[in-house]
C-alpha cells in the first residue's frame, strides 16, 4: 500500500517526524485506507503540501472508488474532485446557520449561487422601494389628515369625527405595513470588499537584490547560489517541494527589506501567531496609536470584510485563522505599504472570499513577493514565478 501511494522503500521504516509533509499525508492516507473502509473523512488534505503533491491527491480523490467527504479552501482542489457540494456558511452578520447541499461540481455550484444570489438581490431592492414607496405615500395622507385636523373649526364635530376615524385607520395600515417582512439583501461571506489604496513603487526601482551561497537551517544546508532581483511592480511567487526552505528565505528577505527607509514594507506570515500578540485587541494591532481618524478607517475595513462588531472589539485570539488572514490583509492596507512580503497568503481564506482578495492582489500597484501553493494565486496575481530547488532559484514559464 505504502509502494501504491509512492513512499519510497527506504522510508517504510522512518519515524513519522523525519518524514516531508508530502509523504505524512501518503502515510496518513495508507493508515486510513489500510482498513478497506467504505467512506474517507479528510481534513483540508492539501495544507502544507507542494504542487507536486497537490497533483498526486487530486488523482487519488478523482479515482479512488470510496466514498471521499472532505473539507478544502483550495478551490483548484475541488473544481477538479468534488462532484457533490455541501456548503455550510454564517450569514446576517454570523448570527444565522446555513446550508446548502446539491449534487454538482464545485464551477456550477458557484455559477447556480451567483446566480441565486443575484435574483435574491434585485428581489430584495425591489421589495425594498416598494415598502420605501408605500410608506412615503402613507406618511404623505397622514400629514394631509393630520394638518386637516389642526386646521378643522369646531363647529364641524361631524367631519372632526370623520377625520378621527381617517387617522385611526391610516395608523392600522401604518403598524400592519411594519409587520410585513421584506426580504432582506443577501448578506454572505463571499459579499466581502477589499482592496488596497493607491500606492506605487516605480517600475525601474530595484526593490530587491539578494544573493546567498547557501541557505541553511542550523547545520543542514537547504540550498546553494541563490540569486533574486525584484524590480518595481514584479508580483512574485516562488514554489518548490516541501523542506526546500521557501519560509527560511522568506524570513531571510524580511530581515533585508524590514529597516529599508525609501519603501514601506509589510510582512504577512504562514504562522501568524509569530509576530501577532493573540492576547491582544484587534483594533490594537491595526492601529497601535489609537489614531481616531484610523480606528474610523480601520472599523470599516473590518465591517468590509465582514467582521462583526464583537470581533472588532474582541481579542485576536478568538478568531478564526480565516479571520486572522483578512485582519492581517487589512493591517497591509492601513499601513499604505508598497512593499508586500506574503508567505501563503492565501491558505486560510475560504474559496469564495479568495476570488476577492485575488483580485485586489492582481490590481495592487506596488511589489509583491510570495511564496505559494495555491496554483489560482499563482495564475492570476504573479507574473513571475521561480521554483526553489538545492541548486538555487529557477524562473519557470507560467
Amino acid at each position: 500500500l505504502l509502494n501504491d501511494l509512492g513512499i519510497e522503500s527506504d522510508k517504510h521504516y522512518k519515524l513519522m517526524s523525519e518524514l516531508e509533509a508530502k509523504d505524512k499525508v501518503k502515510v496518513l492516507l495508507a493508515q486510513a485506507l489500510f482498513g478497506n473502509p467504505d467512506i474517507l473523512l479528510l481534513d483540508e488534505p492539501s495544507n502544507d503540501l507542494d504542487i507536486e503533491t497537490l497533483e498526486w491527491l487530486e488523482n487519488f480523490i478523482k479515482n479512488t472508488k470510496k466514498m471521499v467527504i472532505y473539507i478544502s479552501h483550495d478551490e483548484a482542489l475541488l473544481e477538479k474532485t468534488a462532484n457533490m457540494i455541501l456548503h455550510l456558511e454564517q450569514t446576517r452578520k454570523k448570527t444565522l446557520c446555513s446550508h446548502t447541499l446539491l449534487k454538482v461540481d464545485y464551477l456550477t455550484y458557484v455559477d447556480l449561487r451567483f446566480r441565486k444570489l443575484n435574483k435574491d438581490t434585485i428581489e430584495a431592492k425591489f421589495e425594498e422601494r416598494k415598502m420605501k414607496k408605500q410608506q412615503e405615500k402613507l406618511s404623505k395622507i397622514m400629514q394631509k389628515v393630520e394638518y386637516q385636523q389642526n386646521t378643522i373649526s369646531r363647529k364641524d364635530p361631524h367631519g372632526a369625527k370623520v377625520l378621527k376615524k381617517k387617522m385611526h385607520s391610516l395608523k392600522s395600515q401604518e403598524k400592519r405595513l411594519a409587520l410585513i417582512e421584506v426580504k432582506e439583501v443577501p448578506d454572505v461571506e463571499d459579499a466581502i470588499q477589499f482592496f488596497f489604496d493607491e500606492v506605487e513603487v516605480p517600475k525601474m526601482k530595484k526593490v530587491l537584490s539578494l544573493h546567498l551561497e547557501e541557505l541553511r537551517v542550523k547545520d543542514k544546508v537547504l540550498s546553494r547560489n541563490i540569486h533574486l532581483e525584484v524590480m518595481g511592480k514584479e508580483h512574485i511567487c516562488i514554489v518548490g517541494k516541501n523542506g526546500v526552505g521557501k519560509s527560511t528565505l522568506m524570513w531571510k528577505i524580511e530581515k533585508t527589506l524590514k529597516d529599508r527607509s525609501d519603501i514601506t514594507f509589510g510582512y504577512m506570515p504562514q504562522n501568524y501567531d509569530e509576530v501577532m500578540n493573540v492576547d491582544g485587541l484587534v483594533l490594537d494591532f491595526l492601529v497601535p496609536n489609537k489614531e481616531k481618524q484610523k480606528v474610523t478607517k480601520a472599523r470599516m475595513y473590518l465591517g468590509n470584510m465582514k467582521f462583526t462588531h464583537q470581533e472588532m472589539e474582541g481579542k485576536i485570539k478568538d478568531l478564526s485563522n480565516g479571520s486572522k488572514a483578512k485582519l492581517y490583509l487589512v493591517k497591509l492596507v492601513l499601513d499604505e505599504c508598497n512593499v508586500l512580503l506574503l508567505d501563503e497568503p492565501t491558505r486560510n481564506l475560504s474559496p469564495l472570499s479568495n476570488p476577492v482578495i485575488r483580485r485586489a492582489l492582481r490590481n495592487y500597484q506596488g511589489t509583491i513577493i510570495s511564496v505559494s501553493h495555491d496554483r489560482k494565486y499563482i495564475l492570476e496575481v504573479c507574473n513571475v514565478v521561480y521554483e526553489l530547488t538545492s541548486d538555487g532559484l529557477i524562473l519557470q514559464n507560467k
